[in-house]
């Protein structure tokens, strides 16, 4: 018997009375018109019923906390959807007026010379190694194009083929010194042939040379095709002048000249596989 009064069980019965009677003085004391099992539940059972109130408000507030982080989720990758939708439309956009600009200027030369016989060829590859900005362009022999076809963009130079496979072909630009066209500047109308160095071509510029000491060739002057030879035709223009030079090895000065386009940036090119000679030659 004294084992059980010791044991935690009569500890933990003798504590539940405690609390029993201690709920039912209270009830007592405060007049409460509450039956004693009542406040005495109300005593021992409150905070554990304040207690899961709170924990269930707080586990609302979890809920829907989760709901609008996955809400916000939602959006946001709805929104990069879009925004890749809008930019693929963007790029749409530039192509096409990339595009439209493309032939609007091959339409001016198609007009102005009706002998002209082109071929749309895309840029596919360029040799990072070659100091002349030699092009790789997406047609070949099965489209016509040949050895010695001028190379234009726009009403602009931009070389001529100089090697041909099935379906590519290999352009030497203005930038290699072994490309020579015949050329002459429009105003004073002297002539000579375009070509460059090494030096110049690092710097994406060609030369006139062999001009008279006194040329009245000045800054700013336009450079276009003369025809002669045959390979190019006639009045295709080739570039701006940018300086006149004195040749150090004889009486004559040179035109360095910046060509009229931009041969690192070409996407697009056309190839000119026929044109009447004679005609252009005329003009």
């Amino acid at each position: 018997m004294r084992r059980f009064f010791k044991s935690a069980g009569f500890k933990v019965f003798i504590a539940v009375i405690a609390v029993i009677l201690a709920g039912s003085l209270s009830a007592l004391l405060t007049d409460s018109n509450a039956a004693p099992q009542t406040s005495v539940a109300g005593t021992v059972f409150g905070p554990l019923q304040r207690f899961s109130s709170y924990l269930a408000q707080n586990l609302a507030d979890i809920s829907l906390n989760f709901k609008s982080s996955a809400s916000l989720a939602r959006e946001k990758e709805e929104l990069l959807v879009r925004i890749d939708e809008l930019t693929e439309k963007l790029v749409d956009y530039d192509r096409t007026k990339y595009t439209l600009k493309l032939y609007e200027e091959f339409l001016g030369v198609k007009e102005e010379n009706p002998s002209f016989k082109f071929v749309a060829a895309p840029v596919i590859g360029r040799d990072s190694a070659d100091y002349f900005s030699t092009l790789t362009l997406g047609k070949g022999a099965l489209h016509g194009v040949k050895i010695n076809d001028p190379v234009i963009y726009g009403k602009n130079l931009v070389g001529v083929v100089t090697s041909v496979l099935p379906t590519t072909c290999k352009v030497g630009t203005l930038l290699n010194p072994d490309v020579n066209v015949g050329a002459y500047e429009t105003g004073t109308r002297e002539s000579g042939f375009v070509t460059t160095t090494l030096e110049l071509s690092q710097k994406g510029l060609c030369k006139l040379p062999g001009l008279e000491k006194a040329t009245a060739i000045v800054p700013g002057a336009t450079i276009v095709t003369s025809g002669i030879g045959g390979i190019f035709p006639r009045d295709i223009i080739i570039g701006r002048v940018k300086e006149i030079a004195n040749d150090k090895d004889d009486i004559s000065s040179y035109a360095i000249i910046e060509p009229a386009v931009d041969i690192s940036r070409l996407a697009d090119v056309f190839l000119i596989v026929s044109f009447d000679s004679i005609v252009s030659e005329a003009q």
